[in-house]
């Protein structure tokens, strides 16, 4: 007699071929990626909206992916957007289209990272040193002074971690630290996933206005600062920058020149304070602090998937066809934790892991031509801002359960919103 079909088998082995449903709300990603990576290096992804698109999870994938030259970053090559399927206030829709290095290509990318790349050189990341430390120690002494006054628990993410990069981005790109905060709240919309178009389209074009007004003021008072010197190219020579290429400039150097560096930080504090042994082992001199960033960005990374990349062909990436035109997202936090390039125990923190030169490095800050230009000043400032935050509260501790931690609203960032910590 022969058995009979089992008609779960046949759902599950179903459930296991669809598309993955990536979640607007965000959330701990960690998951979602073991359930991609058991899919494969390279898995189709749903995106809100009902968006067909792709996500490249495997490390070695991730890497050759991010390098090869038939995928583009130009939104042209959206083929979605192109034929006019993608609506106004699509939450990733700013990505795509926000016109600046990151949505650049060939000559264009060239020209753009050009005139950037000079305020991010060694020798001018080194001269910023003395000003990270000196926000540091400001900072340091404002959460004692808080802690006095208000008990013993103080939000490590709002009064620490974003302070420091929001600070010293602004004062590179010279805006006034009247529109900070403002800056901040529109970056946590325009990365979110969960927002409405209506909400979408509002911070899109707040931000605008925000930086518009900042490169007025620029223009009417010239600095020596980053934004005054891009205006001075534009005016020089209209051909190296159009407006719209320096409002999106400006708008991907406050985001990037914050948001990640703020979840560095924070990911950082969580992971030491959750293993304890890993910080007696840096604070006896047994790894560096410069391991625990390096470790945190492999096993934490700061962004989750990062939006968009488009194959100019159909391509074919760890035995999987990635049809051209197909946006794609780059799966730092998955590569991240990847069996098949850091080992059995990529899931676990250890800052040693680096020691001996061995390991494979993460591609947290990216890979190929599009590889962070501000990568020195965000290993830097998280380095400075973690040593001496535990070399003048050694005893600091969160103050909450992981699980109390409020998430991001996003698939893009990976953080929680607040810190809650006790300084000891």
């Amino acid at each position: 007699m022969s058995a009979k079909p089992d008609p779960s088998a046949d759902l599950a082995d179903a459930a296991a071929q669809a598309p993955y449903r990536m979640d607007p709300s965000g959330g701990c990603p960690h998951a979602a990626n073991a359930t991609l990576l058991a899919r494969g290096a390279v898995a189709p992804v749903v995106l809100p909206g009902e968006v067909e698109a792709m996500a490249v999870i495997g490390h070695d994938a991730l890497k050759e992916f991010l390098s090869h030259p038939d995928v583009a970053k130009g939104a042209a090559h959206f083929t979605a957007l192109r034929e006019g399927r993608i609506p106004d206030g699509w939450p990733l829709k700013t990505f795509a289209t926000v016109q600046g290095m990151t949505t650049a290509d060939g000559d264009d990318h060239r020209r753009l990272r050009s005139l950037v790349s000079k305020a991010f050189t060694s020798r001018r990341v080194e001269a910023l040193r003395g000003r990270v430390e000196e926000v540091t120690a400001e900072l340091l002494d404002g959460l004692a002074a808080t802690e006095s006054k208000d008990g013993r628990i103080v939000d490590l993410r709002a009064d620490f971690a974003l302070p420091l990069p929001m600070g010293v981005i602004c004062e590179l790109l010279g805006v006034d630290e009247k529109f900070q905060d403002q800056l901040h709240h529109l970056s946590n919309q325009i990365v979110a996933t969960d927002i409405s178009p209506e909400d979408a389209m509002a911070a899109n074009r707040d931000i605008v206005a925000v930086l518009s007004a900042v490169a007025a003021s620029r223009t009417e008072n010239p600095g020596e600062d980053l934004t005054s010197a891009l205006i001075a190219v534009r005016d020089e020579d209209g051909d190296r920058l159009s407006g719209h290429e320096l409002i999106g400039t400006l708008l991907l150097m406050i985001i990037a020149g914050h948001e990640t560096t703020l979840n560095l930080i924070t990911n950082a504090v969580r992971a030491l304070c959750r293993h304890r042994d890993q910080l007696e082992l840096v604070q006896n001199g047994k790894a560096s602090w410069s391991d625990v960033v390096e470790e945190t960005l492999r096993w934490d990374s700061p962004v989750s998937f990062f939006p968009f990349r488009y194959p100019t062909r159909d391509l074919t990436v760890d035995g999987t066809v990635i049809p051209k035109g197909t946006p794609v997202l780059a799966g730092y936090s998955a590569a991240g934790r990847d069996k098949a390039a850091h080992g059995d125990d990529a899931a676990e923190f250890d800052v040693t892991r680096y020691a001996t030169g061995s390991a494979a490095r993460h591609l947290s800050l990216g890979h190929g031509a599009h590889f962070c230009l501000g990568s020195s000043l965000a290993r830097m400032e998280a380095t400075i801002a973690l040593e001496r935050l535990f070399t003048r509260f050694p005893d600091l501790d969160v103050a909450v359960t992981e699980a109390e931690l409020p998430r991001h609203a996003s698939f893009v960032g990976n953080s929680v919103q607040r810190l809650p910590v006790t300084l000891g």
